[in-house]
């Protein structure tokens, strides 16, 4: 096995045609792992916080790990990172074909006491799937060459198991049988609070209707749209959408539409929006990853929950397979019937 290092964008660029094939060839294939993820990130948020790292891990000329890494320096001392980890990913990993982990970690970590390597004082690795093996290995493998290694539950990723995956989309009875299906796995009180929130908002504002944007058309509109609802969804989302956040969320909006992994969805009254969802509809998932909702429009109405069950609804008609809400263990999420799906974060010092 060998590596090349990749000090700059550069290495981007050099692998942008193997990448996500390799991640395909992972165990958790991830839209925050692609190329387009990690590149829109980096770009946006991650080049003014330290310089970057790409190793590129080759049995002969076969591509069996990319490990995208970035440095950064504070009290803590010098810290190599996941390329991503910082606020806006869920999942990250290193990238690995699957059965090839043991040698990759045993190379990598040769590498880091290697003269290539940066000098560093640990090694962060957030947001670490449950089916990720680096969470489990290589802390041994650490602990193994005198380092230590702090394995924590870094959050929750609440998911919904659909029966939409084994049931036709063409067919609006199946459809209407997949939801039922899906109400059945629910308490009964939820299920009827669910049922009453589609109900009312039915009687009472008879024009609501969802719009999805998926494409490029009126996308930047639709961007702006959902910023503005999450802005003005608490104080806490006000102050973390800035100038620098806004510009992230408009770049990954159009990445996203570009390769068909955008879901932009809103619920509208008389064409007005009053509440949104961002999400991704990748690997036959759909994952929320971002919400904003207007508190003083139609607040009698919870369209917040209108929404996403409406957007469960729509999952299902497509056929997918898992409806993941991502980190987070608010309430909604498991009213809704999320499971929880632990997610690490592996710390390794030397």
């Amino acid at each position: 096995m060998n590596f090349t290092l990749y000090a700059d964008e550069t290495g981007f660029a050099a692998l942008r045609g193997e990448w996500n094939d390799l991640l395909r060839r992972s165990r958790f294939d991830t839209i925050f792992l692609t190329w387009e993820w990690q590149t829109t990130w980096w770009r946006a948020l991650g080049a003014p916080r330290g310089p970057l790292y790409i190793l590129a891990a080759r049995e002969e000329a076969r591509l069996i790990g990319i490990l995208p890494l970035y440095l950064t320096s504070d009290e803590a001392g010098r810290m190599l990172r996941v390329v991503g980890c910082f606020e806006v990913a869920d999942y990250l990993d290193l990238i690995v074909e699957a059965g090839q982990e043991e040698a990759v970690y045993r190379a990598f970590l040769d590498w880091l006491i290697g003269p290539e390597a940066p000098a560093w004082d640990a090694l962060d690795l957030c947001n670490q799937p449950t089916l990720s093996l680096a969470h489990r290995r290589l802390p041994e493998l650490a602990r193994a060459r005198g380092w230590s290694a702090e394995v924590t539950q870094e959050d929750v990723c609440p998911v919904i198991a659909l029966p939409g995956g084994s049931l036709p989309s063409s067919s609006s009875t199946s459809d209407a049988d997949g939801w039922e299906t899906y109400l059945a796995t629910l308490d009964k009180k939820e299920r009827h609070e669910i049922r009453r929130k589609l109900r009312r908002v039915e009687r009472e504002a008879p024009d609501a209707a969802l719009r999805i944007v998926r494409g490029h058309d009126g996308l930047t509109e639709a961007v702006t749209a959902f910023i503005a609802l999450h802005r003005l969804s608490r104080r806490d989302k006000d102050a973390f959408m800035d100038e620098q956040m806004q510009s992230f969320f408009h770049a990954l909006a159009a990445t996203c539409a570009e390769h068909g992994w955008l879901q932009l969805s809103f619920l509208e009254v008389g064409g007005e929006p009053i509440a949104s969802y961002f999400c991704f509809e990748y690997n036959n998932e759909v994952q929320v990853y971002n919400s904003g909702y207007d508190p003083q429009a139609y607040s009698q109405l919870s369209p917040g929950w209108v929404l996403l069950a409406r957007l469960i609804q729509e999952a299902i008609a497509q056929g997918c397979v898992r409806f993941d809400f991502l980190q987070g263990d608010e309430d909604y999420k498991h009213r809704f019937g999320g499971v929880d799906e632990p997610v690490y974060r592996t710390l390794i010092r030397r």
